[in-house]
């Protein structure tokens, strides 16, 4: 018996087929039409329903790529299930670049939201409604805020069997056991019953083709997870290192950053990440590591003033 077709919007989706969908979200004051784009991959069989997201904030431009690259290996004739991509949620502030709305609203503060609130609202409002009221497991994908950098990373809720599964399966070099922030998507998902990865690599507003990578290659091997795809590696990567809280390392004074770490890096208590020196050069403060741990997080702006933070560090288990 052929496979039922999947609703979305004001569209069907036979089986076996690809398909876009624009689902409205407002009214520019040129008259011109926001909507939210979203493809539809419905496989010929039988398997799970997912979503995989990227550009809640409307400068992370990571996910959007890692998001096109999977959909050009999927083919729904062969697919087990149902993808449901949404590749650029804050559409609005894409189109200007911005992290924010226009309204200056931060998107992934504004869930489950309401049909009648603010644009944030509405926003979060379709979007649970059309899309993650439709998926069981869903992939949130993110990239350090503005002057950040991140290393590929999942944060989810470790404590949490199938969480802690598709985690394993992602494959980042990190997952950090993350604390669910009200009003976030990943927040609203879960009260909803979705199982939810948070994704988090590179930098805002640049492509990065190592966490770029990472996402591409974490996101198929989830769907291979859930037997939605068949992924074949001739080399896995190594188990994620598994890190249980973390913390970000603040400027002690105000000066020009000079790092001395990387992405990845092991540090140990003390040890020195780098310094702040006067615009003559002079040295003025140094920074010491607050902790033993990965770097998992660096700050890319050149200035920082105290209080700034400079390198997130997450603890973890050394063996």
């Amino acid at each position: 018996m052929p496979r039922t077709s999947f609703a979305i919007g004001n569209v069907r989706v036979r089986a076996g087929s690809v398909k876009e969908v624009e689902l409205p979200i407002t009214r520019l004051v040129s008259r011109a039409d926001v909507s939210l784009p979203v493809r539809v991959v419905h496989g010929r069989e039988e398997g799970p329903v997912v979503w995989v997201n990227a550009a809640v904030h409307g400068d992370e431009v990571v996910g959007v790529e890692v998001i096109r690259r999977v959909l050009t290996q999927l083919d729904p004739k062969s697919f087990r299930g149902t993808l449901v991509a949404v590749p650029v949620v804050n559409v609005l502030g894409f189109m200007s670049g911005d992290r924010y709305l226009p309204d200056r609203r931060d998107l992934n503060r504004s869930f489950p939201g309401s049909s009648r609130g603010s644009l944030a609202s509405r926003i979060a409002h379709l979007f649970m409604a059309e899309v993650v009221a439709k998926c069981e497991v869903g992939i949130d994908l993110h990239t350090g805020a503005d002057r950040r950098t991140n290393l590929p990373q999942i944060r989810a809720d470790l404590d949490d069997p199938r969480t802690r599964r598709l985690a394993d399966a992602f494959g980042a070099p990190v997952m950090l056991h993350a604390r669910i922030r009200d009003g976030s998507l990943r927040q609203a998902a879960r009260e909803k019953g979705a199982t939810v990865l948070l994704y988090e690599g590179g930098e805002a507003w640049r492509f990065d083709d190592f966490a770029i990578d990472a996402g591409v290659a974490g996101v198929r091997r989830v769907l291979a997870a859930l037997d939605m795809i068949d992924v074949v590696e001739a080399d896995p990567p190594p188990p994620s290192i598994e890190c249980r809280q973390s913390g970000w390392v603040r400027a002690r004074g105000t000066g020009i950053l000079q790092l001395e770490v990387d992405l990845g890096q092991q540090v140990s208590t003390g040890q020195r990440l780098g310094g702040l020196s006067d615009s003559f050069g002079r040295r003025v403060r140094l920074v010491h590591a607050d902790r033993t741990g990965i770097v998992i997080g660096l700050a890319k702006a050149p200035l920082v003033n105290s209080g700034d933070a400079i390198v997130h560090i997450a603890d973890h288990e050394q063996s």
